[in-house]
Protein backbone atom coordinates (compact mmCIF):
# COMPACT_ATOMS: atom_id res chain seq x y z
CA UNK A 1 0.00 0.00 0.00
CA UNK A 2 1.36 3.59 -0.78
CA UNK A 3 2.35 5.34 2.90
CA UNK A 4 1.06 9.12 2.57
CA UNK A 5 3.04 11.62 3.99
CA UNK A 6 1.78 12.86 7.50
CA UNK A 7 0.96 16.01 8.10
CA UNK A 8 -1.19 18.95 5.76
CA UNK A 9 -1.33 18.36 2.43
CA UNK A 10 -0.22 21.73 0.79
CA UNK A 11 -1.63 23.37 -1.82
CA UNK A 12 1.19 24.67 -4.34
CA UNK A 13 -0.06 27.93 -6.58
CA UNK A 14 3.53 28.69 -8.71
CA UNK A 15 2.70 28.60 -12.36
CA UNK A 16 3.92 25.78 -14.36
CA UNK A 17 5.46 26.90 -17.63
CA UNK A 18 5.49 24.16 -20.20
CA UNK A 19 8.18 24.94 -23.14
CA UNK A 20 7.88 23.87 -26.92
CA UNK A 21 10.80 21.95 -27.73
CA UNK A 22 13.24 23.63 -30.35
CA UNK A 23 12.50 23.46 -33.90
CA UNK A 24 14.75 21.47 -36.01
CA UNK A 25 16.23 23.21 -39.04
CA UNK A 26 15.04 20.78 -41.47
CA UNK A 27 11.52 21.77 -39.93
CA UNK A 28 12.39 25.50 -40.72
CA UNK A 29 13.26 24.78 -43.92
CA UNK A 30 9.52 23.39 -44.77
CA UNK A 31 7.19 25.03 -46.47
CA UNK A 32 4.30 23.93 -44.78
CA UNK A 33 5.25 25.47 -41.82
CA UNK A 34 6.77 28.89 -43.16
CA UNK A 35 3.05 29.54 -44.71
CA UNK A 36 1.46 28.96 -41.17
CA UNK A 37 4.23 31.04 -39.58
CA UNK A 38 3.61 33.91 -41.90
CA UNK A 39 -0.24 33.46 -41.44
CA UNK A 40 0.08 33.48 -37.99
CA UNK A 41 2.01 36.84 -37.90
CA UNK A 42 5.13 35.56 -36.89
CA UNK A 43 8.14 37.63 -38.87
CA UNK A 44 10.20 34.81 -40.88
CA UNK A 45 13.33 36.01 -41.90
CA UNK A 46 14.43 34.84 -45.76
CA UNK A 47 17.74 34.73 -47.52
CA UNK A 48 19.06 34.61 -50.78
CA UNK A 49 22.18 32.93 -51.63
CA UNK A 50 23.79 34.12 -54.54
CA UNK A 51 24.50 31.38 -56.76
CA UNK A 52 22.73 28.91 -54.87
CA UNK A 53 21.81 25.39 -56.75
CA UNK A 54 24.60 26.20 -59.72
CA UNK A 55 27.55 24.46 -58.70
CA UNK A 56 29.86 27.01 -59.17
CA UNK A 57 32.88 26.82 -57.21
CA UNK A 58 35.13 29.09 -59.64
CA UNK A 59 34.91 32.52 -61.37
CA UNK A 60 34.72 33.24 -65.07
CA UNK A 61 38.29 34.42 -64.70
CA UNK A 62 39.70 31.29 -63.06
CA UNK A 63 38.01 28.95 -65.29
CA UNK A 64 39.65 30.39 -68.52
CA UNK A 65 42.78 30.03 -66.76
CA UNK A 66 42.08 26.35 -66.00
CA UNK A 67 41.23 26.32 -69.75
CA UNK A 68 44.14 27.99 -70.72
CA UNK A 69 46.74 25.37 -68.72
CA UNK A 70 44.46 22.42 -70.45
CA UNK A 71 45.30 23.68 -73.84
CA UNK A 72 49.53 24.69 -72.80
CA UNK A 73 49.99 21.50 -71.03
CA UNK A 74 52.37 18.99 -72.57
CA UNK A 75 50.77 15.48 -71.91
CA UNK A 76 48.42 14.31 -75.35
CA UNK A 77 44.97 14.80 -74.59
CA UNK A 78 43.54 11.18 -75.55
CA UNK A 79 44.25 8.53 -73.49
CA UNK A 80 46.11 5.61 -75.37
CA UNK A 81 43.85 2.49 -76.10
CA UNK A 82 45.05 -0.91 -76.81
CA UNK A 83 47.51 -1.88 -79.97
CA UNK A 84 45.85 -4.00 -82.59
CA UNK A 85 48.66 -6.32 -82.05
CA UNK A 86 47.25 -7.27 -78.19
CA UNK A 87 43.98 -7.13 -79.47
CA UNK A 88 44.46 -9.57 -82.23
CA UNK A 89 46.29 -11.61 -79.92
CA UNK A 90 43.69 -12.20 -77.29
CA UNK A 91 41.08 -12.52 -79.44
CA UNK A 92 43.37 -15.28 -81.46
CA UNK A 93 43.90 -17.70 -77.84
CA UNK A 94 40.60 -17.31 -76.63
CA UNK A 95 39.27 -18.45 -80.02
CA UNK A 96 41.74 -21.15 -79.87
CA UNK A 97 41.44 -22.03 -76.47
CA UNK A 98 37.55 -22.92 -77.81
CA UNK A 99 36.39 -19.42 -74.94
CA UNK A 100 33.28 -17.10 -75.35
CA UNK A 101 34.21 -13.70 -73.76
CA UNK A 102 32.29 -14.10 -70.75
CA UNK A 103 34.31 -17.02 -70.42
CA UNK A 104 37.17 -15.39 -70.03
CA UNK A 105 35.78 -12.87 -68.11
CA UNK A 106 35.03 -15.00 -65.41
CA UNK A 107 38.44 -16.64 -65.33
CA UNK A 108 39.98 -13.20 -64.83
CA UNK A 109 37.39 -11.57 -62.15
CA UNK A 110 36.13 -9.00 -64.66
CA UNK A 111 33.04 -7.99 -66.72
CA UNK A 112 32.08 -9.54 -70.00
CA UNK A 113 32.40 -5.50 -71.50
CA UNK A 114 35.82 -5.55 -70.18
CA UNK A 115 37.31 -8.30 -72.12
CA UNK A 116 34.82 -7.12 -75.50
CA UNK A 117 36.54 -3.62 -74.83
CA UNK A 118 40.03 -5.13 -74.95
CA UNK A 119 39.20 -7.19 -78.44
CA UNK A 120 37.78 -4.24 -80.02
CA UNK A 121 40.33 -1.79 -79.47
CA UNK A 122 38.17 0.88 -77.08
CA UNK A 123 39.99 -0.01 -73.46
CA UNK A 124 42.52 1.92 -71.84
CA UNK A 125 45.25 -0.88 -71.08
CA UNK A 126 45.72 -2.23 -67.44
CA UNK A 127 48.84 -4.23 -66.55
CA UNK A 128 46.70 -6.14 -64.01
CA UNK A 129 43.65 -6.98 -66.56
CA UNK A 130 46.49 -7.50 -69.08
CA UNK A 131 48.11 -10.05 -66.66
CA UNK A 132 45.60 -12.15 -65.58
CA UNK A 133 44.84 -12.53 -69.21
CA UNK A 134 48.24 -13.77 -69.97
CA UNK A 135 47.64 -16.25 -67.21
CA UNK A 136 44.44 -18.17 -68.74
CA UNK A 137 45.17 -17.49 -72.25
CA UNK A 138 48.51 -19.13 -72.37
CA UNK A 139 49.86 -15.64 -74.58
CA UNK A 140 52.45 -13.10 -73.85
CA UNK A 141 50.26 -9.22 -73.96
CA UNK A 142 52.05 -6.75 -72.18
CA UNK A 143 55.16 -6.43 -74.23
CA UNK A 144 53.53 -5.50 -77.10
CA UNK A 145 51.95 -2.29 -75.47
CA UNK A 146 54.24 0.50 -77.62
CA UNK A 147 54.57 4.10 -75.85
Amino acid sequence: MPVRPTGGMKQEWEPVVLHKPKMKAQDLRDPKIVNQALRTGVQVQTVKKFDAGLNKKTTAASAAANVRKLDEAAEPAALEKVPVEVRQAIQKARIEKKMSQSDLAKQINERPQVVAEYENGKAVPNQTVLAKMEKILGVKLRGKIHK
